[in-house]
């Protein structure tokens, strides 16, 4: 229920900015001078930013994985001892915060790390290789946790009508 309130709250919050700016700067006397319906301008605006939003989210792990080239790890074949760490690190981290085990993605790139998905019990951690050859374990493990923090807390929902 709370992933809903934020989504919602965050969504109508874009449309109240919009809405503002556009009073503000006079935009809104502009467009009606052109026979242009500003009130229904912004229902339209919040109609298209929810729907487009609601796709953004549920196509969210595809993309990530398609545009990163991510390998999704096998939790019950991981290839070796550093993909085991990795996965076994993730899964504690996400029995702690409560929530379901998230696919956990490697793939070729600078130090980077990147959680998302629409459902909390139903994400992906993405871990580039970079942060895997360049950091120590305890510093993934941080990475790795604010990565399971942002799923627990609902970031990667909130965030979603801005990506």
């Amino acid at each position: 229920m709370k992933r809903i309130a934020l989504y919602l709250v965050t969504n109508l919050a874009v449309i109240v900015v919009l809405s503002a700016t556009c009073r503000i700067l006079g935009l809104d006397r502009m467009l009606m001078a052109q026979g242009i319906d500003f009130n229904s301008l912004l229902v339209f605006a919040l109609v298209i930013g929810f729907g487009g939003s609601i796709i953004s989210l549920l196509i969210s792990k595809p993309m990530a994985k398609a545009t990163t080239g991510a390998r999704i790890i096998d939790p019950n074949a991981p290839a070796n001892a550093r993909e085991a760490w990795l996965v076994d690190a993730v899964r504690q981290l996400a029995q702690r915060a409560g929530i379901g085990m998230p696919e956990v993605g490697i793939y070729e790139g600078a130090p980077n790390a990147f959680a998302t998905g629409a459902f909390r019990n139903n994400a992906l951690v993405g871990v580039s290789t970079g942060l895997l050859e360049r950091m120590t374990e305890d510093e993934d493990l941080a990475v790795l946790g604010n990565e399971v923090a942002h799923i627990d807390n609902d970031i990667t929902v909130t965030l979603t009508p801005s990506q």
